[in-house]
C-alpha cells in the first residue's frame, strides 16, 4: 500500500476502485465456471429488472456494478497520463464502464441463443402418429389415451375422435387440438 500512498488522489481513487473490482470479478468468474453462479445473491430495494420484456437479466445487480467498476477503474488508470483534463478522464472512464455493462448484456444475449427449449407443448404433437393406449369412444362421447413420441420422449395424452370407436393398439393420426388439452385423432 506504500506504492499507492505516493500517487495523486485521483489516480489513487482509480486504483482503489480497480483492485477490489478485479478481485471480485475474478471470484465471480471462478464461481461461474464451478457452477456456483445461480444469482448475484443480492436484491435491490426497487424493481430494476426488465419485467415485461425478453431481457434475461437485471439492470441493477452486483455483477453489473462490478463490470462497471472494472471498466471505470482500469480506464482511469490506463488513460491517466494520456488525458490531462481530469474531468474528461472521468467522463471517458464512466462511458467505458457503461460499455462494459453493455458488452456483458450482449454476451449474455448471445449465450442465451444457445439454450435449448426442451419443454413439451401440445402443439408439437399435431400431425404426428400415435398408438391408442386406452380405447377412444366414438363421436367425442368420451376420452381415451394415446402414446405419442415428441422430441425423443413418449407422452401419454388424452384423446377423442369425431368418428367411430378406436380400440387399444390401433394407430391414429393427431389432426387437431381441442381446448388446448385434448387431442382429436382419426384412425389410420
Amino acid at each position: 500500500m506504500e506504492l499507492l500512498s505516493s500517487l495523486e488522489p485521483l489516480l489513487k481513487a482509480f486504483w482503489f476502485v480497480a483492485i477490489p473490482a478485479s478481485i471480485i470479478f475474478i471470484i465471480q468468474t471462478i464461481m461461474t465456471f464451478m457452477g456456483a453462479d445461480a444469482s448475484d445473491g443480492t436484491s435491490a430495494d426497487f424493481n430494476g429488472d426488465f419485467d415485461g420484456t425478453d431481457a434475461p437479466f437485471q439492470l441493477f445487480s452486483l455483477r453489473n456494478l462490478i463490470n462497471f467498476l472494472l471498466g471505470f477503474g482500469w480506464t482511469g488508470i490506463s488513460f491517466y497520463n494520456l488525458i490531462s483534463n481530469k474531468i474528461i478522464l472521468i467522463i471517458v472512464s464512466v462511458i467505458i464502464g457503461m460499455l462494459f455493462v453493455y458488452l456483458f448484456f450482449l454476451i449474455i444475449k448471445q449465450l442465451l441463443k444457445l439454450a435449448e427449449d426442451d419443454s413439451f407443448r401440445l402443439e408439437k404433437a399435431l400431425n404426428k402418429t400415435a398408438d391408442v393406449y386406452l380405447t377412444i369412444p366414438a363421436n367425442k362421447s368420451g376420452k381415451g389415451k394415446v402414446l405419442v413420441s415428441v422430441g425423443g420422449s413418449v407422452h401419454e395424452l388424452e384423446a377423442m375422435t369425431e368418428n367411430e370407436k378406436i380400440n387399444s393398439g390401433s394407430t391414429v393420426k393427431i389432426i387437431k387440438i381441442e381446448n388446448n388439452e385434448i387431442l382429436i385423432v382419426q384412425k389410420i
